[in-house]
């Protein structure tokens, strides 16, 4: 090779290998926080968090290779939760993703720049997260767990498998969700249609449970609703056996409850909200805008009846109802 082509060669080689070496660049590594709602190791958390990886996996995001997740749990304590906020708060994350509504009020108080996608939160517009579920604005977008008529739903459920109910006691911490909340209201309206009086039953700290419960308890053809809370959600081993306890015929709002040994539940299937939510997460990485993604209210509910709780409270479900569950624990 004579010098003029080998001075060639080595022109052409010193162009191709800077490009060949941006070629091979891996793609930028971004991060994900998420505040879950309940314990790491509580049972239902970790049918959530592979949900929500799957949503974000169907739109090229794959942890570890292009994407990182830093989980924290807010375990229902407000004190706890705060503290986890502060930690979110000190990462360079790309979004957030927020278990329920305590959980998004402390985000929203820490940042107004990045975006959060929220799930499981009741009343996204009364609260002032976003402007309309249309168009949210700002930098909050996600799922909410309710539609107006889920009071009353769980009032024909309570009727339903218990014929003899008169009085009904909504148990919730009014800390923890808004006290303007839509399916009390529904309940309320619904009551007189069901032949009921529906009142409400605040439990603000763990040790107002019992007392609430025992009080209900003691009351003639008394009946329980336990709407969606993350802090009964925490405690629903002491209120299922306290319902126990004191005979009384109850309705939640999540399935585990009733997986855990309540009579019955209805609700949104939250392990398909938490995939929606994965692939908005997924497309505001793509550079999706909240302001531009509506916040999206539930389409799919599950029915779960505990025959076995059923039976220990003496009560026969009706065969009508037994074909409408999606499913049922013997």
């Amino acid at each position: 090779m004579n010098r003029r082509a080998f001075i060639t060669l080595l022109g052409g080689a010193a162009v191709t290998w800077p490009l060949a070496a941006r070629a091979q660049q891996p793609e930028r590594m971004r991060r994900i926080g998420v505040l879950m709602a309940l314990f790491e190791d509580d049972p239902d958390s970790r049918p959530r968090v592979e949900a929500f990886q799957q949503g974000l996996e169907k739109l090229g995001w794959t942890l570890g290779r292009n994407v990182r997740i830093d989980y924290r749990w807010a375990r229902g304590d407000l004190e706890g939760t705060r503290a986890a906020v502060a930690e979110l708060m000190r990462l360079p994350l790309d979004v957030i993703l927020a278990e329920g509504t305590p959980n998004l009020r402390l985000l929203r108080q820490g940042t107004s720049s990045i975006p959060i996608v929220f799930t499981v939160v009741s009343e996204p517009v009364a609260a002032g997260f976003v402007a309309s579920l249309a168009h949210p604005g700002g930098n909050i977008t996600g799922f909410t767990n309710l539609e107006p008529s889920m009071g009353e739903k769980w009032l024909e459920l309570l009727k339903e498998i218990s014929p003899r109910v008169s009085r009904v006691a909504l148990v919730f911490n009014p800390d923890t969700i808004p006290v303007s909340f839509q399916s009390s209201r529904s309940a309320q309206a619904a009551a007189d249609k069901f032949g009921v009086e529906v009142v409400v039953a605040g439990v603000r700290d763990l040790a107002q449970i019992e007392p609430v419960v025992t009080r209900v308890g003691r009351e003639q053809d008394g009946g329980l609703i336990l709407p969606p809370d993350v802090f009964t959600a925490v405690h629903r081993k002491l209120i299922i056996e306290l319902a126990a306890r004191h005979r009384l015929p109850a309705v939640y709002s999540f399935r585990f409850f009733a997986a855990d040994g309540g009579l019955i539940s209805y609700g949104v299937d939250l392990v398909h909200q938490f995939r929606l939510a994965g692939a908005y997460v997924g497309r505001i990485l793509r550079g999706e805008k909240p302001a531009d993604l509506p916040v999206q209210q539930p389409t799919k509910f599950e029915l779960v009846i505990n025959l076995k709780t059923a039976r220990a409270l003496g009560l026969e479900v009706p065969p009508t109802l037994l074909a409408r569950a999606d499913e049922v624990i013997e």
